[in-house]
């Protein structure tokens, strides 16, 4: 039996990342059902809505799933007891320390993964006594590494470093992709931009079209001053652009973002002004499908390639 799989009590080793604005518990009970893990993204909700896609999730799917938890939100305590008082027995933590609350989980029978984006990191979650951890590569959507280490380089790093499960992200969107990463070392993999354009997606329909439609080339990260984010390259990307020809002070980066630039552009589907989050793997989305449509294919690929691999001669 496969690690990640074990870990979870899961089919398939394939994580649905738990994206702002697209993560709600439609698709975390879909991924679920058709024998991934599902991670409702509690980083764009409210904590009583947050208790709501729980609680909706629980009806929706009697597999397991997971919460995902960046760990810079504001009502951070009030979210985890949420998590501990509905009975999550999954959670994946981001952006912040993993001591901070990682016993707290654990001791509350929590199974605690935290996402990485460097091996150091990955050691310190492990020392933090969490379950497994994400590694996630430069090619990835959304807030990202400082580092720019891309996947193919940061799977073996990371993987040579620590003994817990390993979940590769960033730029996997097939069973190609998947089984490349699990060559590298990685245990499974966590998926976010295929499952951003899946119909069960709670993200606006111009938004899961505009994933269809980026290409090669089409994203770019950006806003290091702030939290390193990878954008799709719109009106309010070059409006960044532009601002950087300036030199702009971290206070001028801010003004520009405003609020809810995500928002905007994810759930309400404003193309131009909204802030668009994808990864470079956009560029082999070319339809929005069901869930179970996409896990299908991947693992049918997965299984393709394996096959082929084992024919490799030199």
């Amino acid at each position: 039996m496969n690690k990640i799989t074990q870990l979870f009590n899961i089919k398939y080793p394939i994580i649905q990342g738990g994206m702002i604005w697209n993560s709600g518990y439609k698709l975390a009970s879909a991924v679920s059902n058709a024998g991934g893990l599902g991670l409702i993204g509690a980083g764009s909700m409210y904590p009583e809505v947050l208790r709501e896609h729980i609680q909706k999730c629980k009806k929706a799917t009697d597999k397991p799933f997971g919460v995902n938890i960046p760990m810079l939100y504001p009502n951070i305590e009030e979210i985890m007891n949420i998590v501990v008082e509905e009975g999550v027995k999954i959670v994946f933590t981001s952006a912040g320390n993993p001591k901070t609350w990682t016993s707290f989980l654990k001791e509350r029978g929590v199974t605690v993964v935290h996402v990485v984006s460097s091996s150091v990191f990955a050691l310190k979650a492990q020392d933090a006594g969490v379950d497994a951890v994400v590694a996630e590569g430069f090619e990835a959507g959304g807030h990202n590494g400082r580092e720019e280490t891309t996947t193919l380089t940061l799977i073996p790093m990371v993987k040579e470093k620590i003994k817990i499960p390993l979940i590769a992200a960033g730029g996997i969107a097939t069973g190609r992709g998947m089984l490349a990463a699990m060559v590298l070392g990685a245990d499974g993999v966590q998926v976010g931009s295929r499952f951003a354009a899946s119909i069960e997606s709670s993200s606006h329909n111009n938004f899961k079209e505009t994933i269809v439609n980026t290409l090669e080339g089409g994203t770019q990260l950006t806003l290091k001053e702030l939290a390193p984010v990878r954008l799709i390259k719109n009106k309010f990307y070059q409006d960044v652009q532009d601002l950087y020809q300036k030199c702009p002070s971290k206070e001028e980066l801010v003004q520009l973002l405003g609020r809810a630039r995500a928002k905007k552009g994810m759930f309400e589907g404003d193309l131009d002004e909204g802030e668009l989050e994808i990864g470079q793997v956009a560029g082999l989305i070319h339809e929005i499908l069901p869930v179970e449509e996409i896990i299908r294919q991947m693992i049918a690929e997965f299984e393709v390639a394996s096959k082929e691999k084992s024919t490799f001669e030199f």
